[in-house]
């Protein structure tokens, strides 16, 4: 019996690396979460109570419809941060490792001010 090499079709064909049309592209991931954020917290009201259910719902919505767009071989780690704006800051901060060449992150951050009340919500997303 004769042994197959790659020129039979039996080489290693799993790549490390993602090829050229299916890079990170951070503007293309930034529009994705735009939408969402638009479309899901338009008319938004915070409460406090509904706020872990709600993170949880868009953090799955934004790793889904990545993968709908074909960065479904990447690994995606969603932040979500909502909170109540009155005047003071925020810092956020992630490590990560990763491969300066592939991968990269995107972010955007989706403030609605509510009807009527002088509170602002503030909605951040992050993803590395």
């Amino acid at each position: 019996m004769g042994e197959l090499g790659p020129e039979d079709g039996a080489g290693n064909t799993y790549s490390l690396r993602p090829g050229l049309q299916r890079r990170f592209k951070s503007s293309t991931v930034k529009e994705c979460i735009h939408a969402i954020l638009k479309e899901k917290l338009a008319n938004a009201q915070y409460i406090p109570e509904e706020m872990p259910q709600l993170t949880k719902s868009l953090s799955e919505t934004i790793k889904d419809r990545l993968k709908e767009e074909g960065f479904d071989r990447y690994k995606m780690v969603v932040q979500v941060v909502i909170g109540e704006q009155r005047g003071e800051g925020v810092n956020m901060a992630a490590r990560c490792f990763w491969d300066a060449d592939t991968d990269s992150y995107a972010h955007d951050v989706f403030m609605n001010v509510g009807r009527g009340s002088t509170r602002d919500k503030v909605f951040s997303y992050m993803l590395c």
